[in-house]
């Protein structure tokens, strides 16, 4: 019986870390470049009342109750929104903007958020003051800004003329994008887990291109976001539904008189 009040338990534990994981999709859901993460689970080890053989194909096992595992980055890409702002960017397909801190450039951020704005020294930067990698600061008089979809950056000068810069913004890519390190304030960071980050031009190599003028949205999906959160409430209230069962079994046998 004691067992049983522990597997419950366990099963309340993983389950609010499930409503934990689900409640932070929701509250990210109008973030740009947001993927959506999920909680994954493993049984517990067993205890073996009887073990099975030739002659007695099943045997008795009972478990211990359940643990969390992981919490799983899901990458695929969320929807690309025109916003006309010709600061913004987005990239279809894999690959990641990198970022540095003018402040500490020692550490570079990777972001799929490309609502960039320009600062007072002509370089794009995100919310926070991380100038874009691969930018070099536009000319005092700059206009029409135009980044196509391999990265390539040209603007018109004073007097009106195109000028190609000859820049071109390099995407990133990773072995297992899922395993980057969530730094928050839509930054992540390479880890062990995630490889070594690799450079290039958009387009070459598997990596998405660059649409100027868009933004990507959350991948989060609300309707599905909230299915999975009526089962993690039904799971825990089964759960404490046990717990409290057994314990009136348990009260029960200490009721018993000879």
């Amino acid at each position: 019986m004691m067992r049983a009040l522990y597997s419950s338990a366990t099963g309340m534990i993983a389950q609010q870390l499930n409503m934990d994981t689900i409640s932070n999709n929701l509250a990210n859901v109008n973030t740009n470049g947001y993927k959506k993460s999920r909680a994954e689970f493993q049984d517990l080890l067993y205890s073996t009342v009887r073990a099975a053989t030739a002659q007695v194909p099943t045997g008795m096992q009972v478990g211990a109750g359940v643990r969390p595992s992981s919490i799983t980055t899901i990458t695929s890409g969320g929807n690309m929104v025109q916003t006309d702002n010709p600061y913004d960017m987005a990239i279809t397909g894999q690959g990641y903007f990198r970022l540095t801190n003018p402040n500490n450039d020692a550490v570079p951020y990777y972001t799929r958020d490309g609502s960039f704005k320009l600062d007072s020294e002509g370089y794009l930067v995100n919310a926070d003051g991380f100038r874009l990698d691969g930018f070099d600061p536009l000319p005092e008089g700059a206009t029409e800004l135009d980044i196509n979809s391999d990265g390539m950056i040209s603007y018109k000068d004073v007097n009106g003329e195109r000028v190609d810069t000859g820049q071109r913004i390099q995407l990133y890519t990773f072995p297992n994008p899922a395993g980057l390190n969530r730094e928050g304030r839509n930054l992540l960071t390479q880890s062990t887990a995630s490889g070594e980050a690799a450079g290039g031009d958009a387009g070459v190599d598997g990596r998405g291109t660059i649409a100027q003028r868009y933004l990507e949205s959350s991948n989060v999906q609300v309707v599905d976001e909230m299915v999975a959160m009526i089962t993690a409430q039904r799971a825990y209230e089964v759960n404490t539904k046990a717990i409290q069962t057994s314990d009136e079994m348990l009260g029960q046998a200490n009721s018993l008189k000879r």
